[in-house]
Formats: structure tokens, sequence, C-alpha cells
């Protein structure tokens, strides 16, 4: 399987904040494991920590304490153990944290959970559809997913040819929540994932000796240049003046206000 695949690639060294929720509880350990000897990780233990504990809840067990093992086992965490050193040894306890409520929702995690999964969470948030949540969490939301609404009178919405067939048939899982007599359908699909495309530079071309060939490079300067279709005017000729080539020019005075500020003065008023 490809989650399997990333899994084991993983290492606490590549390990972030966002692929840390595609591992589970036994990747951790194994990547914890691995690292026993690794001094640089070692040193830097609190932010591994700080990476694993934003997609697990972490329980130290001290003692070997076998009664409380016994307890965040039945509530569902993995327990392991951490070798800090020769002899040093420590008891994790492990879960990882659960996303039930649109406030556990985050630009982290918001594409490592279905369209199913996010829809019924929204439907846990007081049935209140997509207008009841937070512009924040709906920034989240469209990160990952492509979301779209319609609110129509419940004998409408499964018009044959309408919105609603049309997007289920496009692959979009879709949340119905009713209010009163209508429905609002909240349609959600993952987005797929986009690479920013890198800047390629073309090689520099080279001449007839090896060498780059500077002119090829350089632009042409072309803008005083007349264009073809331009007509070269004559200056007309004293004796040939007339109405149709005569021309006055005012001399039109500066009344502009003298007391007027500049735009410096009224930047250094503010």
């Amino acid at each position: 399987m490809k989650e399997a695949t990333t899994n084991k690639a993983l290492s606490l060294k590549t390990l972030s904040k966002s692929t840390v929720w595609d591992v589970q509880e036994n990747d951790i350990f194994r990547m914890l494991d691995a690292a026993d000897k690794d001094v640089e990780l070692k040193d830097n233990l609190r932010r591994v920590a700080d990476i694993i504990r934003s997609a697990f809840m972490i329980e130290e067990i001290k003692d070997d304490n076998k009664q409380l093992q016994e307890k965040y086992a039945n509530q569902g965490y993995k327990i392991g153990t951490i070798k800090l050193g020769d002899d040093a040894k420590l008891t994790w306890a492990i879960k990882k944290r659960p996303i039930t409520r649109v406030t556990d929702l985050t630009y982290e995690n918001i594409r490592h959970i279905s369209a199913a999964k996010l829809l019924e969470v929204i439907d846990r948030n007081f049935g209140g559809g997509w207008d009841s949540l937070s512009q924040s969490i709906q920034d989240v939301i469209e990160s990952g997913f492509d979301i779209s609404t319609t609110t129509l009178p419940k004998d409408r919405l499964h018009k044959k040819g309408g919105m609603y067939e049309k997007k289920v048939a496009d692959g979009f899982e879709v949340l119905e929540v009713e209010k009163g007599t209508w429905v609002e359908a909240i349609f959600a699909k993952l987005k797929p994932e986009t690479f920013k495309p890198r800047m390629k530079f073309d090689e520099p071309r080279l001449g007839g000796d090896g060498e780059e060939d500077e002119d090829d490079d350089l632009p042409v300067d072309d803008y005083n240049r007349p264009d073809e279709d331009d007509v070269e005017l004559e200056e007309p000729n004293d004796d040939e003046i007339n109405e149709n080539n005569y021309r006055t020019t005012f001399a039109i005075d500066d009344d502009s206000d003298e007391d007027a500020e500049s735009l410096s003065d009224f930047i250094a008023d503010e």
C-alpha cells in the first residue's frame, strides 16, 4: 500500500507537523528505536517530541507501572519503551489525536482525512451547515477540499440532471442539512496535490570560439527607430503657409494655488 511505503520512508529527521499525520503509533516507536544511537536526534528530542505531540497524545509512564499501562491500553493507547542511553529508558503511552470536531481541523491534518470524514465532522457542528463555521475553519477546509453548497426545497434537491446529481457523479461526497422545508447540500471533494513549478533558465549560447556569445543576448535598441508606416512630413515653406498648415501656440499661465501643500508636506503632517 502507498501509505505503508510512505511510513517506512519517514524518519524522525524528515518528520514534520504535516507528515506526522501519515503515521501510526507503531511507526512512532519504530522511528524512535531506529534513532536510539543518533546523537543529533537526542540533542533535539524536545523538537521531535513537539512534532509528535501535534498529532499524538503522549503520556509518560514512570517506574514501569503495569497498572497504569493497562489503564491507557484500555483507552486505545499503544505502550512502548524508548531508550535514552545505555541504561536509561522511558515508557510512553501514545494515541493518535482524534478528529471529531471542526476545531480539531488544521492546515497540517486537513489533507489526511477523507471527504466523508470531513462531512461527518461538519455534521457534528450543531447541524448549522456551512455558514455556521467560522471563516478561519472554512479557510482550513478549503485549503484541502473543493467545497460547494446549494440550498433548495426538499422536493427540488434531487431533481434529475440538477447540481446534486452532477456533483455526486463527479466524485463529490454530500452532506444534507435540513433547514425547515429546505435542505442545504454541502459537497466536498479532496483537492489534488499541486506542485509549484521551478523556473528553468536557458543555458548560455556559445560562439564559434567556445565562449559565451554576448551579442546574441543583447536586446536590439529600436526605441527611436521610426516605424515603416511612418511618413516623414516636410517642413512647410513660408510662401506656402495657408489656413491648412498654419498653427498657433498659446502660452498658458500657471494659476496653481501658491499656498497649496505638496504631497511630502501632507505626509509629514500625518
